[in-house]
């Protein structure tokens, strides 16, 4: 089924009754008490505000005329600096006649969490008590206004000019198998692994009048991971990418969160020019006046803070959002060099165990069988930028050839195994089948052992590639590159370098701190030239740079490989000199 197929049917058999266990799932979350468990992220009015100025839902225009949704109202956040801003842009009016009918149909907010819920409810019929209406209207339009329920499964009518706020953050281990077979039966995003607001973000696009507005702050993992693909190409094939504003470092919760925020501007109408702006300082006047930057029909002077891109959607691939010159040189070298391991090289993670506290030990007093245990690379190992092996090692159930060993020819790795029996078999990989209840959940294969490679952490602020001769077995905290083609000293320089600093920030999520996510899925995206095509003398540079950790002869030796000019080394930040 196509994006344009399944968003135009999305709204199609909400009446359905839900199934015993959805309902059971549904009323187990309304009555829970977990923040955690209701992705419950609160947003400072700061942020709140200069969302509602960014949709373009301010008082100087008729908005009791316009219908806006908030999905997921929570604590009122959006919903009662909403509720100001149409009461203001009401009275201006000096329209007479019932409040109800006046204004009923200007909001739609629902929520699924039920004691949030009433007390959401008795604030906004307080602040409407405060602004002049009598009881019964203020009661009467709260329960007009306020929904309770699931918002991935409760029908709504009609369609929305505006649809704002901050959906749940909430990870698929966390919802209830029966309501995430539902919502997955529903959602054409809900791929993979992908968090709550994934489907909250689709459902409200599709609930979007013509040239209506969605202006979301949420974790900004989909614009580029796997996850995010079948909603970016969503994006792609039906809406325009008007705003991006990157909020790292910006204190936009009344909480900390890992991963960064991003707000988006999402309009249903012919695809553009994105505007985009980062890190802006979180004061009134500032956000007030960015605002107004961002929104503006046209920019005459392009001001440093807005830059505006074309081309950044395109279909499921990540967004680029950098700087035009580096998603000119990004362009460049995707188009002239092949990727990473269409050049020779192959991306892997070291192996995962389900149970690290029973298969890793100190290699020495591990008390298995001599070739039943390996050395171990861990990250601690090469926290310096060269391999220090701090003495671990991993059991290695398995024959050369793939096969579990037989455990009645080791008494030694039986009998350890055997005393931490029950801890193994109730791991999901030895439940699929009790016979194979002491493998690890990655097989492990010998010759990666002795062969070498570069080892890689995932999450790291700067590039950290560490030369590992052939000694050592990757723990899955790490992934490796491997090459029969590359000299890996060599590849150690290209990936020590700013180009391949480019490729991991341009795809992949950042972190806490600026940290940039060094998975395999962005380790791929690097291009690089064919070994056969590099020149002997800079090959010579590229390992001598590698093996003295010099970063400044790296980049000097990789501008020179990938053949950058003077505007390309700049936008790296340096000129390789």
């Amino acid at each position: 089924m196509s994006p344009r197929q399944h968003i135009l049917d999305l709204n199609g058999d909400w009446e359905a009754p839900y199934s015993p266990a959805v309902s059971d799932a549904i009323e187990k979350l309304s009555k829970g008490s977990g923040i955690e468990a209701r992705g419950a992220i609160f947003t400072r009015e700061e942020a709140v505000n200069f969302i509602l100025d960014l949709a373009g839902y301010t008082d100087d225009q008729p908005l009791h005329t316009k219908r806006l949704l908030e999905p997921s109202f929570g604590g009122g956040d959006f919903l009662l600096p909403i509720i100001r801003r149409l009461l203001k842009a009401w009275q201006a009016t000096n329209e007479s006649g019932s409040e109800l009918k006046l204004l009923g149909d200007a909001i739609r907010a629902v929520e699924l969490h039920r004691e949030t819920w009433g007390s959401t409810r008795a604030a906004v019929v307080l602040l409407l008590r405060e602004n002049g209406l009598d009881k019964r209207t203020a009661e009467a339009l709260a329960d007009r206004w306020l929904i309770k329920g699931d918002f991935l499964l409760t029908p709504l009518e009609a369609s929305f000019d505006f649809v704002v706020g901050n959906p749940p953050y909430v990870r698929q281990e966390l919802i209830p198998s029966p309501l995430l077979a539902a919502y997955r039966g529903r959602f054409l995003t809900m791929f993979d692994r992908a968090d709550l607001y994934i489907p909250f973000i689709e459902r409200s696009l599709s609930l979007l009048a013509p040239e209506g507005t969605l202006a979301f702050i949420c974790a900004d993992r989909w614009m580029k991971n796997r996850y995010g693909g079948p909603l970016r190409a969503l994006v792609a094939d039906q809406f325009h990418l008007k705003i991006y504003v990157d909020m790292v470092g910006t204190p936009a919760f009344h909480s900390d969160v890992i991963a960064y925020p991003a707000i988006t501007v999402i309009s249903r109408e012919a695809s553009g020019a994105t505007r985009i702006a980062h890190r802006p300082l979180l004061e009134r006047d500032n956000l007030v006046r960015l605002a107004k930057t961002l929104t503006a029909k046209a920019l005459p002077n392009e001001p440093a803070e807005v830059r505006e891109l074309t081309h950044v959607v395109n279909g499921s691939e990540p967004w680029l959002l950098e700087s035009v010159d580096q998603m000119a040189l990004i362009r460049r070298l995707e188009q002239r060099f092949p990727a990473l391991e269409e050049a020779g090289c192959k991306v892997g993670i070291g192996v995962a165990t389900g149970a690290d506290k029973v298969f890793i030990a100190d290699y020495e007093t591990l008390d298995v069988e001599p070739d039943r245990k390996l050395p171990l690379a861990t990250t601690r190992d090469i926290m310096s930028g060269e391999v220090q092996w701090r003495g671990q090692g991993v059991i290695n159930p398995f024959v050369e050839g793939g096969g579990l060993v037989d455990l009645a020819r080791y008494p030694r790795l039986r009998h350890y195994l055997e005393a931490h029996r029950e801890a193994l078999a109730q791991r999901h990989v030895a439940q699929k089948s009790s016979a194979s209840w002491y493998r690890t959940i990655d097989r492990i294969n010998l010759d990666l052992l002795s062969r070498p490679k570069l080892l890689i952490p995932d999450i790291k602020g700067e590039s950290h590639i560490v030369f590992e001769e052939g000694k050592l077995y990757p723990h899955h905290n790490l992934y490796y590159v491997v090459s029969d083609d590359w000299d890996l000293r060599a590849l150690q320089a290209v990936l020590l370098s700013s180009v391949t600093r480019l490729f991991i920030a341009t795809y992949s999520t950042k972190m806490r701190g600026g940290c940039l996510r060094f998975q395999a899925q962005y380790l791929r995206r690097i291009r690089i030239p064919r070994w056969a095509d590099v020149s002997e003398g800079l090959r010579s540079d590229l390992r001598d740079a590698a093996v003295n950790r010099d970063l400044h002869a790296c980049n000097r030796a990789v501008f020179q490989l990938y053949g950058l000019d003077q505007d390309e080394r700049s936008a790296l930040g340096g000129n390789g000199e």
